[in-house]
């Protein structure tokens, strides 16, 4: 770009399960390469530049939704002074594929990084996985266990090069009108496939086949491989991420409505669940149509002046 720039933040949510990840690949549809798309169409950044640094700041694999991300991108200073960030984001929205909500969008210093987040929130909604029965009681004491700072190796598909240490600040039963139906958890960082693999962890303590003491030894004794499996990301949300300055919006919980799973029975059980587990489907890509409508709300009003 020939003219002075600026910085922009932009927050947006997303459906999984629509798109090969969040990261632009080759040939595939992605999150990233669809803002990319759009803005280029829109004629605010340029194919030919790639000093516009479009990127997110969570990287999510394919199958994981997404409540609230976020991202930076740079455009042209008279671009910004000449539009408010109302039609901003709906010159956006408009053209992005009804799978992606282009929620809100503010000005920030140019040396402003999206990746550098206070914390980073995710929920997964256990009751979806085969043979979950909730373990009451034993179930906040088996969330504890993955509390703490400590050498994640063992809960992570750890890249080359990659510091395994993460800091878990809080793990807690994620509950809807009295019912448990997963966890929420909270860490500044997350690696690749950590909260996917301890959802397993918690599966197999569910069904009998590890003990807490397994768990404490995973995270203990780091060096010692264990893998314990990988969760499916259908269940997966990646339900928001803070910075210093831009706080995690307050979640309205009445959203969340989760039909029960069916009562085990000596009639069609396989078949009623997998019918239930469909209409799960919609029910969380429902929460986050309905979340992203109530987030997405703008003020009539100029950035400037």
């Amino acid at each position: 770009m020939s003219d002075a720039e600026t910085r922009l933040h932009f927050r947006i949510g997303y459906l999984g399960d629509a798109f090969h990840g969040s990261q632009v690949q080759p040939d595939v549809r992605t999150v990233q390469g669809e803002l990319i798309r759009v803005f280029e169409k829109l004629g605010w950044i340029s194919k030919d530049d790639e000093s516009h640094n479009l990127v997110l700041s969570s990287r999510t694999d394919a199958g994981v939704h997404v409540r609230l991300n976020g991202g930076s991108v740079r455009v042209a200073s008279s671009l910004w002074d000449s539009i408010t960030p109302r039609k901003f984001v709906r010159a956006v929205d408009d053209l992005l594929p009804d799978e992606i909500a282009f929620l809100d969008v503010r000005a920030v210093g140019m040396d402003w990084n999206p990746r550098l987040a206070v914390h980073r929130v995710y929920r997964y909604r256990m009751e979806c996985m085969d043979f979950w029965k909730d373990p009451g009681e034993e179930f906040v004491e088996w969330l504890q266990l993955f509390v703490g700072t400590y050498d994640a190796r063992n809960f992570a598909r750890l890249e080359p090069d990659k510091n395994p240490i993460r800091t878990i600040e809080s793990c807690s039963p994620w509950v809807v009108d009295g019912r448990t139906v997963g966890f929420e958890i909270v860490g500044k960082a997350f690696l690749w496939n950590q909260v996917r693999r301890i959802a397993m962890a918690l599966q197999l303590l569910t069904l009998g086949e590890i003990t807490p003491a397994d768990v404490r030894n995973a995270i203990q004794n780091p060096d010692v491989e264990v893998d314990f499996g990988v969760a499916p990301p259908d269940w997966l949300i990646l339900w928001g991420v803070e910075w210093e300055d831009a706080h995690i919006p307050a979640t309205d919980e009445s959203n969340c409505r989760f039909s029960p799973p069916p009562v085990p029975s000596r009639e069609a059980e396989r078949t009623m669940r997998k019918r239930w587990r469909q209409s799960a489907r919609m029910e969380l890509k429902t929460l986050l149509y309905t979340e992203w409508m109530q987030l997405g709300q703008l003020p009539v009003a100029y950035h400037h002046k």
